[in-house]
C-alpha cells in the first residue's frame, strides 16, 4: 500500500467516523427533545388511555363463592340501535351516508357481483322483482347467480330500517 493510499484511507476512516458520530448525536438529541414532549401527551390522552384499557382488560371475571360478587353483575350488550357500534364504527345517520361508508366497497365498482349504482341495466332485474324482495335480501344476505350479498352488507350493526333505506337510496339512482 502506497503512502497515498494509506493517507486516504486514514481521512476516510476520519471523515467516516464523524458522520457516524453526528448521526448518534443528533439521534440522542431527537430522543430527548421527544420524550420530554410526546410521553406527557401520550399519558394524557383520553382515547389512548380507553384504548389501552380496552385492550390490557381481563377477557373474564370469576365470581368466588362466599365473597362479595356485587362488581361482575353480567351487563347487557349494547343493542344496534345505539349511535355507536365499536370504537371507529360510527352508525351512519342517513342513506348517501351509508351509502359512502359502507355500500359503495361492493356497490361503486361491481364487487362480488354487485350491481353497480346507477347502472341501470344491472338493476332492472333486480327492481322488477320488488323492494320487499330487494329488503330482505339486503337484511338477510342472498346468493343469486351474478353473486353474493351479506347480509346488511357485511355491517351486521346497522339497524334494519337504515339498510332498507339504503336499499331505496341506490334503488332510487338506478331507475
Amino acid at each position: 500500500m502506497s503512502k497515498h493510499d494509506s493517507h486516504f484511507a486514514n481521512y476516510f476512516s476520519l471523515v467516516l467516523g464523524l458522520l457516524i458520530a453526528i448521526a448518534i448525536v443528533l439521534f440522542a438529541f431527537a430522543r430527548v427533545v421527544g420524550s420530554s414532549t410526546q410521553g406527557a401527551q401520550v399519558k394524557a390522552e383520553a382515547l389512548q388511555l380507553a384504548s389501552v384499557h380496552d385492550r390490557t382488560k381481563p377477557f373474564a371475571r370469576v365470581a368466588i363463592a362466599g365473597e362479595d360478587n356485587a362488581a361482575l353483575a353480567i351487563v347487557e350488550k349494547a343493542s344496534a340501535t345505539t349511535t355507536e357500534a365499536a370504537p371507529g364504527l360510527p352508525i351512519p345517520q342517513s342513506a348517501e351516508d351509508l351509502y359512502n361508508s359502507a355500500c359503495s366497497a361492493c356497490h361503486g365498482q361491481g364487487i362480488g357481483g354487485a350491481p353497480r349504482f346507477g347502472d341501470k341495466a344491472a338493476w332492472a332485474p333486480r327492481i322488477a322483482k320488488g323492494m320487499d324482495t330487494l329488503h330482505k335480501h339486503a337484511l338477510e344476505g342472498f346468493q343469486g347467480q351474478t353473486g353474493l350479498m351479506p347480509p346488511k352488507g357485511g355491517r351486521v350493526d346497522l339497524p334494519d330500517d337504515l339498510v332498507m333505506k339504503g336499499v331505496d337510496y341506490m334503488v332510487e339512482h338506478a331507475r
